[in-house]
């Protein structure tokens, strides 16, 4: 999307919805390619999975996390029990770096919303705590974390 767009949303999500058997290096270097745009905020279901229907993509996970460290953008824990993306070894790899995620429940219904419990329980399985989560803040505070992938 032109950059003239991505500056009118206040939040810009980013994720692999194709193109899922590309190399390592080159799945990689896409998803790169997308934190480095100026309004990119959250990199959602880092690795792809969808468990028992589809591995997770050939991706260098540290280089994404040490990515988002640098740039300061935040990666989703995705709650769906499809998905639980990030899993427990990369959420805790995520917090030793300083990287904080969203937990999110994917909602297609809301219904799903419920699902925001799987996500909490996967976050602990990766020792992540309230500090390590954007989306435990109030609304005001939230808008600043979120303002703050802009600087």
């Amino acid at each position: 999307m032109p950059e003239r767009l991505l500056a009118r949303l206040g939040l810009v999500i980013g994720a692999v919805h194709s193109h899922f058997r590309l190399s390592r290096h080159r799945q990689t270097e896409r998803i790169l390619r997308a934190m480095d745009t100026k309004y990119f905020t959250i990199l959602a279901h880092p690795s792809g999975r969808l468990i028992g229907e589809r591995e997770a993509y050939a991706v260098d996970m540290e280089r994404l996390i040490r990515a988002a460290a640098e740039r300061g953008c935040y990666l989703e824990l995705n709650s769906q029990p499809q998905r639980l993306d990030l899993n427990d070894t990369w959420c805790m790899r995520a917090r030793e770096e300083g990287v904080r995620l969203a937990i999110n429940s994917d909602a297609h219904a809301v219904d799903d919303f419920d699902l925001l419990d799987e996500g909490i329980r996967q976050a602990r399985r990766g020792w992540l705590e309230k500090d390590h989560v954007i989306n435990t803040h109030g609304l005001a505070d939230l808008k600043k974390i979120l303002r703050a992938t802009r600087a």
